[in-house]
């Protein structure tokens, strides 16, 4: 069963998947009902998922390993994605 903030959810995340190939990155929708966004950066081969859900802040964004970024600055949530997945993966450099 959908949550209350599935359309919520599923807005912010589409407004951050709008931005992310001006920095390089592809996206797509996955989870249905409970939906994420599947982020990957293709010279690098790394990948992620992001999360949205409601804090005492607002919307925030929440992607491994220990990224956050606010849904009011998709900017810099932008940003930070591409610099975790610019990075090189633990053990390959």
């Amino acid at each position: 069963m959908a949550s209350g903030y599935t359309g919520e959810r599923r807005a912010h995340l589409q407004a951050l998947a709008d931005l992310l190939p001006a920095h390089g990155l592809v996206s797509r929708m996955v989870g249905g009902d409970d939906p994420v966004l599947w982020v990957w950066h293709p010279h690098t081969g790394r990948r992620t998922l992001v999360f949205a859900t409601p804090s005492n802040r607002g919307w925030q964004f929440l992607w491994s390993p220990a990224g956050q970024g606010a849904a009011d600055d998709l900017y810099g949530t932008c940003v930070a994605l591409r610099r975790t997945l610019d990075a090189p993966q633990p053990g390959t450099e």
